[in-house]
């Protein structure tokens, strides 16, 4: 039996891996490779590894967390899990079976893009979710915010600071009076025309009336969904977001299941590599402390 299995070998769960790693438990990681961040050529806002392509980041981790003896790695995907009496097991989709003392659950979450034609082929390469990540390069360009319901008044009064802004609204929401105030303040531009399609490089957006407008960037939310059913099998207790489900939490990343964890995207603490190294360094220390204190 492992001290520690980490369902998910990205970010969080390497993260969360190597204190337990550090701390000589003996663990495995069951990863199948499907990064969220996988679309995006290069990764911003990690202190040292700025400009980095993060499956450089993901592999150099994931040597580095290898190196320690007591770290197995299995290529396989977690597809369900139970509770046993003295800890847990996880199954792979291989057919694989696996027991441990504590579980760590760094799923990560996937995207369900908005549905406009030419947008999911630009998707980690001229439209993003993440101003922090993206948003310098585009060198206070032409920037859009497109609209999938009233939680992208966000995007659109955060994105001047990075470039001339403009919020299509894409019959999404219709902003009130004092939304429509506070986007003037900011300079933002809105426009109310349908979208029929994006195209060009980097991304020209084109209305249904014909109009083409050429961008820099653009910017939009997504609807997530926790990429595992694990939490659920487990007993975890989930929470609705503005953008989709998560698994809820306390503040040292325990749920609502003794001995099992969450961090990253999937626990909606993450959003950059940044954020997810540091959510999953938390976790794996509160796991420490699970196992060795009960």
């Amino acid at each position: 039996m492992f001290d520690a299995i980490i369902v998910g070998g990205s970010y969080a769960g390497q993260s969360a891996a190597l204190q337990l790693a550090r701390a000589r438990r003996n663990i495995l990681v069951m990863d199948d490779g499907q990064r969220r961040n996988r679309f995006a050529s290069h990764s911003h806002g990690f202190l040292g590894q700025d400009g980095s392509d993060p499956a450089v980041i993901a592999e150099t981790a994931r040597a580095q967390l290898l190196a320690y003896p007591n770290v197995t790695w299995l290529a396989d995907r977690a597809e369900s899990a139970e509770r046993l009496e003295n800890g847990f097991e996880v199954m792979g989709r291989s057919g694989t079976r696996h027991q441990a003392r504590t579980v760590v659950l760094a799923t990560g979450i996937r995207d369900g893009l908005p549905d406009i034609p030419g947008l999911a082929e630009r998707w980690g390469r001229a439209v993003f979710h993440c101003p922090y990540c993206h948003g310098y390069e585009l060198n206070v360009g032409r920037i859009g915010v497109l609209a999938v319901s009233e939680i992208s008044m966000h995007h659109a009064l955060m994105l001047p600071d990075w470039g001339t802004t403009t919020f299509f609204i894409n019959e999404a929401f219709e902003p009130t009076g004092e939304q429509l105030a506070q986007l003037a303040a900011r300079g933002v531009a809105v426009e109310r025309g349908k979208i029929r399609a994006l195209e060009s490089d980097p991304v020209d957006v084109v209305l249904e009336d014909g109009r083409r407008i050429a961008l820099d960037g653009m910017f939009t939310a997504t609807k997530t969904e926790i990429s595992s059913p694990i939490a659920s099998q487990l007993g975890c207790d989930l929470a609705d977001g503005p953008t989709g489900r998560f698994i809820r939490t306390d503040e040292m990343k325990a749920t609502s299941v003794p001995g099992v964890f969450a961090c990253g995207d999937a626990a909606r603490a993450a959003g950059n590599v940044a954020m997810a190294v540091g959510d999953g360094a938390m976790a794996g220390a509160a796991t420490h402390r699970k196992l060795m204190f009960g």
